[in-house]
């Protein structure tokens, strides 16, 4: 099988393909998930966390949460 090589490959990336910095950091603070919304639940896959505060999938709260529920089920598993 061969591989699959992108165009872009070796090439400096365009402006308009970076992620904005500043606007990610504030999404991250400021964006409150809505637990309705499944998209914005903590989600994960083969390769971690899946999910961007632009879409208020990934934050501070998402952390808070997991952080309290890896507590909690060492706590219940006699884990110290």
């Amino acid at each position: 099988m061969a591989a699959k090589v992108s165009p872009l490959a070796g090439k400096i990336a365009d402006p308009s393909m970076l992620v904005n910095i500043p606007r990610l950091v504030t999404a991250y603070f400021a964006g409150t998930p809505d637990p309705s919304v499944p998209a914005q639940r903590v989600a994960f896959g083969t390769s971690g966390h899946r999910g961007s505060a632009f879409n208020n999938a990934f934050n501070e709260a998402h952390i808070l949460a997991v952080s309290q529920a890896v507590c909690d089920h060492r706590k219940k598993a006699g884990v110290e």
